[in-house]
C-alpha cells in the first residue's frame, strides 16, 4: 500500500483535523501506532506543520467521511490522475551548448593547476571524456596550439564547492600513496591561479624571481 509523500506532516493534520483512530492514522501513513499516540501527545514531530491530503490530493472528504463512521474501515489512497515525475538517473553532466566550446580551455586549466587531478575526476567536473583529456594532457588535441586557461568555477562548468572536493580527495590520495609527494599540497588561490606566468629568464640560479633595480635602469653608461 502507498503511503502519503509527507506521512508525518498528514498524521499531524489527520489527528489535529478528523476523528480518525491512531490505528487507522497509522495504517495510512506508514506508521506505527505508537508513534501517532506520540504525535498527539506532542511528544513526537514538534514543530512539524500539518500536511492536507485532500488538498494534496491523496485523500477525498468523502474517504474520511467514510472511515470515521467505521472505526474499523481503513482508509485508501485516491487513485493518482497525473503519473509521477520520474526519477532522474545519474548520467553525464550537461552543459549548455554556449560553454561547451570552453570545455577544452577549463580542462586545460585544470591539468595545469591540479595536475593531482584523475582523469576520472576531471571528466566528472566537466562533463568531458577522458579520451579529450588525455590529448590535451599530451598536447596532442586539435587545437592546442590555441587553447587557453579558463577556471571551470568562472563559466559554470561546476561549482567551487564541487573542485574543492575533487581536490582534497586527489590529495588525500596522493599523500596515502606518495606521502612525499603530497606534502606542503594545499588548494591553489584563485589569485594565482590567474595570475600571470613568470618566464624562465626572469628566475635566478636558486629559482627565485631576479630583483630589478629601478634606478641602474636610469643610470645607463653613456655610449662614446
Amino acid at each position: 500500500m502507498s503511503t502519503p509523500l509527507m506521512p508525518k506532516a498528514t498524521a499531524v493534520w489527520l489527528i489535529d483535523n478528523t476523528t480518525l483512530s491512531f490505528d487507522q492514522i497509522a495504517d495510512f501513513c506508514g506508521l506505527h501506532v505508537l508513534e501517532v499516540q506520540g504525535i498527539a501527545d506532542g511528544d513526537v514531530a514538534q514543530g512539524i506543520k500539518g500536511r492536507d491530503p485532500v488538498t494534496a490530493g491523496e485523500l477525498t472528504r468523502e474517504e474520511i467521511a467514510r472511515c470515521e463512521a467505521d472505526p474499523a474501515a481503513s482508509l485508501k489512497m485516491r487513485a493518482r490522475d497525473l503519473a509521477l515525475p520520474k526519477i532522474k538517473q545519474k548520467g553525464p553532466r550537461y552543459t549548455p551548448v554556449s560553454k561547451r566550446q570552453e570545455k577544452p580551455d577549463a580542462i586545460n586549466w585544470l591539468v595545469r593547476y591540479h595536475p593531482e587531478l584523475s582523469d576520472a575526476q576531471i571528466s566528472k567536473l566537466i562533463g568531458t571524456t577522458k579520451t579529450t583529456i588525455q590529448a590535451i594532457r599530451e598536447k596532442t588535441h586539435w587545437n592546442a596550439a590555441n587553447l587557453k586557461f579558463i577556471d571551470p568555477v568562472s563559466i559554470g562548468l561546476c561549482t567551487q564547492v564541487e573542485l574543492d572536493q575533487a581536490v582534497q580527495k586527489a590529495q588525500a590520495k596522493l599523500a596515502k600513496d606518495n606521502p612525499q609527494a603530497a606534502e606542503g599540497a594545499t588548494l591553489m588561490p584563485a589569485a594565482d591561479s590567474l595570475a600571470e606566468d613568470t618566464h624562465p629568464d626572469d628566475l635566478r640560479a636558486d629559482g627565485r624571481e631576479e630583483e630589478i633595480d629601478a634606478d641602474s635602469l636610469f643610470n645607463l653608461p653613456k655610449s662614446e
